[in-house]
């Protein structure tokens, strides 16, 4: 730790950025941000860094007296500096990181009350940013159910909020915003918050905008006494020159120092999950055991028990009434329980995963009449789930969770979450306030993760939320990969695909290829019958090289597969193993085009570009979708000009070769390709 007592400006800079702070006596401000080439910074205002209310009055960093900083340079490739500033009643210690060779920052502050008096905290912008007036466009993302990632692209012209308030982070809107200045560089940001956030976008009266953001002020208020502290989220900042470099520093920086990883995820495994093929209703140990038996000659990984485990030995047991009972298993289903059930996956080979919405609390879950304690409630009325903020349900799901991890020897849980909280609880017996009950929630939620994340390091946690409701970053420093969505059929996963890898590494998503769904009310386009009789093998090799962008998994039944079905699989899943996980985990991805749209609109072909860090390789992925025109030159990024790589499949496909400067010049044409077509190709 270095504490820094001279007058003279702090460098935060990197290769790729310019920041620096500046001190004036007693107050600390922002003096310069921007890459080396192009400021962001407004050129007359004073530089704001971040906003706090105490007790129903304003304060930014520029009110407050600097009473000292301090850098720590512990970790490889960062640098931290941690500035105390002192105010009546309270003090903020604002942190701010930079990591090396990227624009990519990190800010949050914590809120101490040093007087005799308790404070009230109702508003806590973890960063604000003044930028000067130029023409911008600002991006992005609306998400609902199954409409996940829906691009919104709009003039910044008049002030705009981006937000949710329903308690989950991608409830609404998705919590991530690119930017774009004069149709150049981007700025991109993202509050690494689970619950309720926003974006402020403000016109000045000196022209330009305030941007500011963080935890959500609605219906938000923390009471701290004495020497208690407020935490607020991370908001990360990422500069690049187009929207491709910005990802790739959100990925890089996840992959080295956010993301959990246990030794199947380092593997970025191939999953087999039951659900959308059998639900509740059909699912069996039978049913599983045959899965099983096919899954091992497939080439799977991990096989997964997904939700109809639970409640009460009923065939009919609908899963999601019973929802908080976990410590029933409905022997009907599984007379031999699931320790049986899991040892004969690892018998086979594969590793054993498990189900369990852990937040959540069903309308005849008998959790509510034996542990009341636990029950979240607004006003009085039940939520649907249970409190966090209670330090009692913080370790009654940790101590739940180690139960299952124990009794049946899980190497993975699904945590799902199917509500949305809104405000959340409000009762005052929890430990939490009137008006903060989601903020304590999410913040028990984490350390109960973060807890069963040291006792169980091997054990993979993936995240669902009704598919892709609660996908941020706060989540993704504490669980290993995040499901993006239910439905999957292709345009669909393509956007998705398109729009999660904006904010994620390509390995911290997992989705599935194109599923057959037995439910009455599936969507539309949820059609896929591996039977059918006019299934071209082009379509399912289309089909199933979507899924393998990320983390490959498939919902099918297994055993009813057609053989030739089972053969393309089998070989996807063995190209997938042998080629193309090494560069889900490792390398860079490029978007060759724009993102297509699941209502038939957007980019008609949809291509994307793989390059390891090292350059040595190349991995091509080629889309053409329905109503996609018949030809289309594809080119590529950041190759060796004079070297000449040659392109060719993981099949026998042989495109000859090329210079580096023709590819991305003049690029590679895709002319016989049907609809429904695709190619997979290294690029060497």
């Amino acid at each position: 730790m270095t504490i820094i007592s001279t007058m003279s400006p702090v460098s935060l800079s990197t290769a790729a950025l310019d920041l620096v702070v500046e001190r004036d006596q007693q107050r600390l401000s922002l003096a310069r941000y921007g890459t080396p080439a192009q400021s962001w910074l407004h050129p007359v205002t004073e530089g704001a860094l971040f906003t706090v209310t105490v007790n129903g009055q304003r304060f930014t960093n520029l009110d407050l007296t600097l009473v000292g900083i301090e850098m720590d340079y512990a970790t490889a490739g960062v640098q931290h500096m941690t500035a105390q500033f002192s105010g009546s009643g309270f003090e903020v210690a604002h942190h701010h990181k930079v990591f090396q060779d990227t624009a990519l920052t990190e800010m949050w502050q914590v809120i101490r009350c040093v007087g005799e008096q308790p404070i009230r905290v109702t508003r806590c912008d973890s960063f604000a940013l003044d930028i000067p007036a130029a023409d911008y466009e600002l991006f992005y993302y609306t998400t609902d159910w199954g409409d996940e990632f829906k691009p919104v692209y709009k003039t910044l012209d008049t002030a705009i909020q981006l937000e949710t308030r329903l308690g989950r982070s991608s409830k609404g809107q998705h919590p991530w915003f690119a930017l774009t200045r004069d149709g150049g560089e981007v700025l991109s940001g993202s509050v690494a918050w689970s619950g309720n956030w926003t974006f402020r976008f403000e016109p000045m009266e000196a022209g330009g905008f305030r941007l500011s953001g963080g935890l959500h002020d609605w219906e938000f208020a923390k009471d701290l006494a004495p020497t208690a502290t407020l935490e607020t989220p991370i908001v990360v900042l990422v500069l690049g020159k187009d929207l491709n470099t910005v990802s790739q520093q959100y990925a890089r920086i996840g992959r080295r120092y956010w993301y959990p990883r246990t030794s199947l995820t380092r593997k970025t495994p191939v999953e087999w999950n039951h659900w959308w093929s059998y639900e509740d209703t059909y699912i069996t140990e039978e049913i599983f055991r045959q899965n099983v038996d096919v899954a091992e000659k497939m080439g799977v990984e991990i096989c997964v028990l997904d939700a109809g485990w639970f409640g009460p030995s009923d065939a009919g047991t609908f899963w999601y009434d019973y929802r908080g009972d976990w410590d029933m298993v409905n022997t009907e289903r599984f007379p031999s329980g699931l320790r049986a059930l899991s040892d004969y996956t690892h018998a086979h080979g594969m590793k054993f995963g498990l189900w369990c919405e852990i937040e959540a609390l069903g309308v005849k879950a008998h959790l509510a009449e034996t542990h009341p304690e636990l029950v979240a409630l607004r006003d009085g009325e039940r939520m649907g789930y249970i409190c966090l903020g209670n330090p009692a349900t913080e370790e009654f799901t940790y101590q739940t969770l180690t139960r299952l991890i124990r009794e049946y020897d899980l190497d993975w849980i699904k945590l799902d979450f199917n509500l949305d909280p809104g405000a959340g609880c409000n009762r005052t017996d929890h430990g939490h306030g009137a008006g903060d009950g989601l903020y304590a929630h999410y913040a028990g939620y984490y350390r109960m993760l973060e807890r069963v994340r040291r006792d169980f390091p091997e054990v993979t946690l993936e995240g669902c939320s009704s598919g892709g409701l609660r996908i941020d970053l706060g989540l993704l420093r504490r669980l290993d990969l995040h499901f993006l969505s239910d439905p999957d059929y292709p345009v669909h996963d393509l956007q998705l695909f398109w729009g999660a890898t904006t904010m994620l590494a390509p390995d911290a998503c997992l989705h599935w290829s194109f599923g057959e769904w037995i439910g009455k009310n599936p969507p539309p386009p949820q059609n896929f019958n591996p039977r059918d009789p006019k299934l071209t093998p082009h379509q399912f090799d289309y089909y199933t090289r979507i899924s393998m962008l990320n983390v490959f998994g498939y919902s099918q039944k297994l055993p009813e597969l057609p053989a030739w079905v089972d053969a393309r699989l089998t070989k996807h899943t063995q190209i997938y193993k042998d080629h193309v996980r090494r560069f889900v985990r490792e390398a860079d991805l490029y978007r060759l085009t724009g993102q297509p749209h699941r209502d038939g609109g957007g980019d008609r072909w949809s291509a994307f570009q793989y390059r390891l860090p090292d350059q040595s390789e190349n991995v091509l992925f080629v889309f053409r979708l329905p109503g996609g025109e018949a030809s289309r030159t594809i080119k590529l990024y950041d190759l060796q000009p004079d070297r000449l790589y040659r392109i060719v499949g993981f099949e026998g496909e042989d495109m000859g070769a090329m210079r580096g400067y023709d590819l991305m010049e003049t690029g590679l044409c895709f002319d016989t390709l049907p609809e429904e077509g695709s190619v997979l190709l290294r690029v060497v």
